[in-house]
């Protein structure tokens, strides 16, 4: 979902980028909704409690997780994000470097859908999603459900914003952080997690001298915070703030990567979101597993996604990195 191509800079260690570690707090406020959003407004990113969704069933969705994520290293699951590539397109097989992702957790394909689409269609996550947005929960749409696992070896993303290329002036970078974003973005930690680091403010202002001129993978940007998860945290932020994900091939990762819209933005996102393939079977999905308060909210934003890409024709990819 980012626009920057491929470089031959070796990443550094996990070891090297876990530098100023600082954890990130919710404003104390009568509102939580609206204290995430200033939160959010603020640092480019919020960190909320387990607690806040305790519909959350962590036991299934590791279970879940395990599952799926065994199938596509051994090749039998085709939706994978495979190393070194940073962005899509992806291959179909892990081939020799083996995978760090795993796409399409809500496919009718996958046995397990059910349980993940669950979590991204819980009623409060979706209150959290439209005050962050800025829109009715009658507006949003859905987009895409992914998880980052624990790479088959040293990996690591260079620096980006999502939607903002490396190439872009101080001024077109400006313009394109002064407009909405129409979509909430988060990580759900099913594992402790440490592996998001960030420049927090960064999304309300243009790349420093020292930004532009730093090498993709480097270690001490200053500023930079990682966002430490605990298991069942999750943790919203801003795609066009600066940031990177460095990740440790020793340690168990499944962290659920989300993102919804609102139909208020769908001109502005459907590259981003139908470049990864989820409208070849989004329109398949049903929902008949769901109770029906759910099943209705799930079929309105899934016919969003739908009517998106009848609206948008063929969107090509942002990075087509080799």
């Amino acid at each position: 979902m980012a626009t920057a191509t491929e470089t031959s800079t070796a990443p550094p260690t996990f070891a090297e980028n876990h530098m100023n570690d600082v954890p990130s707090s919710l404003p104390s406020t009568s509102n939580p909704y609206q204290a995430a959003r200033e939160a959010l407004d603020r640092d480019g990113f919020v960190v909320l409690p387990a607690s806040l969704f305790p519909t959350f069933d962590l036991a299934s969705l590791r279970d879940a997780a395990s599952t799926l994520t065994a199938s596509a290293r051994s090749g039998k699951w085709p939706y994978i994000r495979t190393l070194p590539k940073q962005f899509p397109p992806w291959p179909s097989k892990p081939g020799e470097h083996g995978i760090w992702g795993v796409q399409h957790l809500m496919h009718p394909l996958n046995p397990s859908h059910a349980t993940f689409a669950r979590s991204y269609f819980d009623a409060e996550l979706l209150k959290y999603v439209s005050v962050l947005i800025g829109c009715s929960e009658e507006d949003l749409t859905m987009e895409l459900y992914n998880m980052l696992v624990r790479p088959d070896g040293e990996f690591a993303l260079r620096w980006h914003r999502d939607d903002i290329p490396p190439e872009a002036s101080d001024v077109e970078e400006l313009e394109r952080l002064g407009k909405p974003g129409f979509h909430a973005q988060w990580n759900l930690a099913l594992y402790d997690d440490a592996s998001l680091v960030v420049v927090p403010g960064s999304h309300k202002r243009a790349r420093t001298s020292f930004e532009r001129s730093a090498d993709p993978y480097e270690p001490n940007m200053p500023g930079q915070l990682v966002v430490k998860l605990q298991a069942g945290e999750v943790a919203f932020y801003n795609n066009n703030i600066l940031h990177r994900g460095v990740y440790d091939p020793t340690k168990e990762r499944m962290t659920l990567h989300g993102s919804i819209g609102t139909t208020l933005g769908s001109s502005e996102r459907a590259r981003n979101v139908l470049q990864h393939g989820v409208g070849a079977w989004a329109k398949e999905y049903d929902f008949e597993d769901f109770e029906p308060a759910m099943r209705e909210r799930a079929r309105a934003m899934r016919e969003a996604l739908v009517e998106m890409g009848k609206s948008s024709g063929e969107v090509g990819f942002y990075s087509k990195d080799e």
